[in-house]
């Protein structure tokens, strides 16, 4: 057998496959780990509800008990590993390497299982632990059941205005990016103050943070004194304002604080969705280009038909990240006194003292990510197929 090994250190025949029973022995202690990390949340949870003076009748009994045996499930891929192991070390004795290499993968597999679906039921543990800590003080503190379903239907009113915002600002982010980013790429001398205008705009507006782009549209321009110059003449190009006095004409005429958002949540994300779309286009290869324009298509034309629809197909992950920052800067609108879905949790909290209402928001915001998350892997795995399939 030594022979065997050291031939084939020198790669005249395979190596002997390492032993495993450290690895097995080690999934088994794991898996009574887990076990005594579930009964230690069990227990846990129990103290909190006898400090809340909740009886703990029998379905608390069975909750806890499905909890635990849930987690001593581990020892099944645990004792796997470890019975593929023992066949292992008997194959090599017996000098089958063929059997003891499946063997020993085997064992492997059957140890990372038992250590992969420990690691989940740890974190859930100790999540439910956090929860529970400080006789049940978190919970009642970021999960107050009353409160959550008292002011749930007042948040989701004042979470309509994050919905408009974010809707109607990726709407004008992707034209506006589009536009930015074709300047950016404009060929030739001509282009060349077109292209300096267009890195200026990308690198002063993804250097300033977007609270603080917020802060000076929201507040700056009203202060100016611009919009009542310019709105008030294009408005009245459609409304007749004679017989109304000053006051009427500029409260007829007056922007709501949501547009002055959007406008700055756009100037924002247009930058970085500009940059999205530029590598996106240079990532096409460059014979699509010169195939176009042999064709006789113009600059605009090749983009329109050629490189922007495979330059969009690339970059669907990278917008989507894009957006989901924008959906969550939503809530950063509240410091200009736009009445949001955050800004209304803020002042139930303040009231009840108690965060529950926050997370009504977060809930929200992440049940509007998630199914858009799901939306464009699907785009991405439908679009890898087609690849695939192509080639």
């Amino acid at each position: 057998m030594t022979d065997i090994a050291t031939k084939g250190r020198v790669g005249t025949l395979p190596t002997l496959p390492r032993r495993t029973d450290g690895l097995s022995l080690a999934a088994l202690l794991f898996a009574g780990f887990c076990v005594l990390c579930a009964w230690g949340a069990t227990r846990t949870i129990a103290g909190a509800l006898d400090h809340l003076q909740i009886a703990r009748d029998a379905a608390w009994s069975t909750f806890f008990f499905l909890v635990v045996a849930a987690t001593a499930a581990l020892f099944l891929p645990a004792f796997r590993s470890w019975s593929f192991s023992r066949r292992a070390r008997e194959a090599l004795s017996q000098n089958n390497i063929v059997e003891a290499r499946i063997d020993a993968a085997a064992a492997r597999e059957w140890s990372y299982i038992t250590f992969g679906w420990g690691a989940a039921a740890l974190v859930l543990l100790a999540f439910a632990s956090f929860i529970m800590a400080n006789n049940a003080g978190v919970g009642r503190t970021f999960f107050y059941l009353p409160l959550i379903a008292e002011k749930w239907d007042l948040v989701v009113l004042a979470f309509w205005n994050n919905i408009k915002i974010f809707v109607i600002a990726e709407i004008l982010v992707l034209i506006w990016g589009l536009v930015v980013a074709i300047a950016r790429l404009m060929p030739g001398p001509a282009g060349q103050p077109v292209r300096l205008l267009a890195i200026a705009y990308c690198d002063v507006f993804r250097g300033l943070p977007a609270v603080l782009t917020l802060y000076l549209v929201g507040f700056g321009l009203p202060l100016s004194g611009l919009p009542d110059l310019i709105i008030p003449p294009i408005v009245g190009l459609f409304v007749n304002f004679d017989g109304m006095t000053a006051a009427q004409i500029k409260q007829y005429t007056r922007i709501p604080l949501t547009w002055y958002c959007i406008l700055a949540l756009t100037l924002t994300y247009g930058a970085y969705v500009a940059e999205v779309y530029r590598a996106g286009i240079e990532s096409i290869h460059p014979s699509q280009w010169a195939a176009s324009r042999s064709l006789g298509l113009s600059y605009l034309q090749t983009l329109r038909y050629v490189i922007v629809p495979q330059a969009v197909r690339r970059i669907m992950a990278p917008l989507l990240n894009d957006f989901i920052g924008l959906q969550k800067d939503t809530a950063l609108v509240q410091v200009i006194g736009v009445v949001d879905g955050f800004n209304q949790s803020r002042i139930i909290a303040s009231n009840a003292f108690n965060l529950s209402a926050v997370t009504i928001v977060a809930i929200l915001f992440v049940l509007i990510t998630i199914p858009q998350a799901r939306f464009v892997d699907r785009l991405v795995e439908r679009d890898q197929a087609r690849m695939r399939a192509a080639s």
